[in-house]
């Protein structure tokens, strides 16, 4: 769980109701990223946490552990962290892997915020979503795949291989669903990982 900044302690207490057995580990450090399954980027301030991410020396060497295949899942300013292109202005330590363009603050401020229901593919029940002053995915590259999209078509969480990216806070809700679904894919991929 990356926790420089950002709602990482309310992701941590998802997984734990996600699978008890799940051991959650407070990366601030690159030393942090050793010998971890996955790792959550969480919402935040997308400007701040890539400040951070350079300040610590996490930027290189999450950008290397995702490429070596560690599935990362990265939720609003996540999302933005991890994709190629953003538009409204690119913060500093980006990971940049998701052949993704991204949209900041696409729906306005914070009172604009909102919350749906999604279809989730690979989830069999609809998801409840949190989206605050959250990003949008304008473009999805052929190297990746949308997995969410509003009502009206637009995409709000996609996949590339071993990255997750979703535009909304699921950790702002009862349902571990999404919790699950990457804690299962973690353990899908650590014989990749080793």
């Amino acid at each position: 769980m990356l926790a420089v900044q950002g709602d990482f302690a309310e992701h941590a207490a998802m997984l734990k109701r996600a699978d008890a057995s799940v051991a959650v580990r407070e990366v601030r450090t690159p030393r942090d990223l050793l010998g971890l399954d996955g790792l959550i980027v969480p919402g935040g301030e997308s400007t701040t946490i890539g400040k951070l991410l350079v300040a610590y020396g996490l930027e290189q060497p999450i950008r290397e552990a995702a490429t070596r295949g560690l599935p990362v899942w990265g939720t609003c300013a996540g999302m933005i962290l991890l994709a190629r292109d953003i538009v409204g202005g690119e913060p500093d330590g980006r990971i940049g892997l998701m052949d993704l363009t991204v949209r900041r603050n696409a729906f306005g401020r914070q009172i604009d915020s909102f919350e749906v229901d999604l279809a989730f593919a690979g989830l069999d029940q609809p998801l409840h979503a949190v989206f605050i002053r959250a990003p949008l995915v304008d473009r999805v590259g052929p190297e990746a795949e949308p997995l969410a999209t509003l009502p009206d078509g637009r995409v709000v969480a996609a996949r590339q291989g071993n990255l997750l990216a979703t535009a909304f806070h699921p950790e702002l809700t009862p349902d571990t669903s999404l919790h699950k679904w990457f804690v299962d894919s973690c353990r899908a991929a650590l014989p990749a990982c080793l």
